[in-house]
């Protein structure tokens, strides 16, 4: 048992440790690498911010739906409420991470003279 441990530990150092000795250098990037990324990641950001804030249209529907059919149903009427809430809420939050990234991609441009 205590051969299995210590060749497991040896076992551990070898894969942990063969890729820092056998990793091949790495240069940094040219500037047309990091506009194509940066076009890259900016695309991503457009993309995931648009299907929530489809997502969020959604639950403002659903919200909105339960709302009018809640027929008085005080259960349902809070439950309508609290969907509309947080789907607003979500959509704002959503909104400020598109606006702040923009921002953070803007200077990181004028920063870099990408």
């Amino acid at each position: 048992m205590k051969n299995i441990k210590q060749l497991f530990v040896i076992a551990a150092f070898v894969a942990v440790g063969l890729p820092l000795i056998v990793a091949d250098a790495a240069f940094a990037a040219d500037v047309a690498g990091v506009k194509e990324t940066q076009d890259f990641i900016r695309s991503v950001i457009t993309v995931v911010a648009g299907f929530a804030g489809l997502v969020a249209a959604g639950f403002f529907v659903m919200g909105g739906f339960t709302y009018i059919t809640s027929s008085g149903n005080p259960e349902r009427l809070d439950r309508a409420k609290n969907t509309l809430l947080w789907s607003g809420i979500g959509l704002a939050i959503v909104i400020a991470a598109f606006v702040i990234s923009n921002i953070v991609v803007t200077l990181a441009t004028n920063a870099f003279g990408s």
